[in-house]
């Protein structure tokens, strides 16, 4: 199953980059919403490679995401896999430079089943597609508003 989005932001492509980029925002922000983030790999500093674990409760049951970054290509693209209980998702933020100032971030996902439960899961997602569409529709309109603030306030 893919998911996809993209919005416009009034960031210049190398800023929106480093933002994205700057993954202690993202710990921060999982931490400040009850998730517990812990760091497994022994990189001086996040880049290809770095793996995460994300413990946090869904629907009142544990869960936990293994998080790998799998591309980190400066100003373009950043990937990632996450794993998830037999299922397997792999994570695309392409940025595109519109002008010196406007650049476009461009959301992709795609995921895979790997066990009964897994497809059982993914089955039911597809049919809240619509739903999920919205939501990521919503998120990335969010993210849009805190980059832009954040580049305000650094300039």
């Amino acid at each position: 199953m893919e998911l996809t989005g993209r919005e416009d932001i009034d960031v210049p492509i190398e800023q929106a980059f480093i933002m994205l980029s700057d993954v202690e925002v993202y710990e921060r922000s999982a931490l400040r919403r009850g998730a517990e983030v812990t760091r497994l790999d022994s990189l001086p500093q996040a880049g290809v490679g770095a793996i995460w674990e994300i413990a946090f409760l869904l629907r009142g049951k544990p869960r936990t995401v293994n998080l790998e970054m799998t591309r980190l290509d400066a100003p373009n693209e950043i990937a990632m896999r996450a794993k998830i209980q037999g299922l397997e998702t792999d994570i695309k933020f392409e940025l595109v430079a519109l002008s010196r100032t406007k650049t476009r971030v461009q959301f992709w996902s795609g995921m895979k089943a790997k066990t009964l439960s897994s497809r059982l899961l993914l089955q039911s997602l597809k049919l809240a597609r619509n739903n999920i569409n919205k939501r990521i529709r919503s998120r990335l309109s969010g993210m849009r508003a805190d980059l832009e603030e954040r580049y305000r306030q650094s300039t």
